[in-house]
């Protein structure tokens, strides 16, 4: 998919939003993200992430997003609302909501922190895997606008056909926005979620899901991100335990120099 490369990407068009009195910020769904209900939810944490970053007072980078999607988001119009819970010497607390009709439908508490040199290590093994230019794209999903906004290449994982069966959960691609964007911490809080249902790969029938919390730990600092561009990400996906209508979702998103730069953490309900 080409895009002029003086446009706005569709990517920064979904996320926008117009700051109010410095606290309050307006914005609108994009149908390039779409969902076969409302927006993407990746999106929708992107959106919520982007007007901590905007903010005039904001201290560092993000540490940390957990987002609660409250109610189905309509497609349309929508206010977010940002305040400060907590600012420490290096380290700063948020609290973000989106409104729709008075009423909130998704909120966010967000870490953000000034990074300093540490000592470090990574129990995280990088998976052995072929690369991504080995593998072809897959196909996006029609009935979900958002899937043809990302460059799928599944190593395993793939959704399977209708009512057949799988051990695993586990999903392993590579992927990166489309058209080509440089990486950075809205873009990642995105991809985070950018994996099918795990439902659909354990057991690929269609039913009737939603993320209820979704929480991203952001281990990259920008240079890292910076450097990673848009060369695609190795994102690798798994539950744990499915049943009485939810399941868990963790993920790990590298960069193809076996950087870890983020993982995220799930629940989602589904209806049978």
């Amino acid at each position: 998919m080409k895009q002029d490369a003086t446009a706005t990407h569709d990517f920064d068009a979904a996320i926008a939003s117009s700051a109010g009195d410095g606290d309050t910020f307006t914005g609108q769904t994009h149908p390039a993200y779409a969902n076969m209900v409302g927006p993407f939810g990746g999106v929708i944490a992107a959106t919520l992430l982007n007007a901590v970053m905007k903010h005039p007072q904001r201290l560092g980078e993000p540490v940390s997003q957990t987002v609660h999607f409250a109610a189905p988001i309509a497609d349309g119009g929508f206010s977010i609302r940002t305040r400060i819970l907590r600012t420490n010497r290096s380290t700063q607390h948020w609290s973000v909501e989106l409104v729709q009709d008075g009423d909130v439908a998704a909120f966010a508490t967000t870490v953000t922190a000034v990074r300093r040199a540490t000592w470090s290590a990574l129990d995280a093994v990088f998976p052995d895997v072929p690369p991504a230019v080995s593998i072809d794209p897959a196909p996006h999903i029609p009935r979900a606008a958002w899937t043809g906004r990302y460059e799928m290449r599944f190593i395993d994982g793939a959704p399977g056909a209708p009512d057949t069966h799988s051990d695993t959960s586990q999903s392993r691609m590579w992927i990166r926005d489309t058209p080509a964007r440089p990486l950075d911490y809205l873009s990642l809080a995105a991809l985070c979620d950018a994996f099918y249902p795990r439902i659909f790969v354990r057991r690929p029938k269609w039913v009737p899901i939603g993320t209820v919390a979704l929480t991203t730990f952001f281990h990259a600092d920008a240079a890292q991100l910076a450097a990673q561009g848009s060369a695609p990400l190795l994102g690798v996906a798994r539950a744990q335990r499915f049943g009485n209508g939810f399941f868990d979702q963790n993920a790990e998103m590298w960069s193809e120099r076996g950087e870890l730069l983020a993982t995220s953490h799930q629940v989602v309900y589904f209806k049978e």
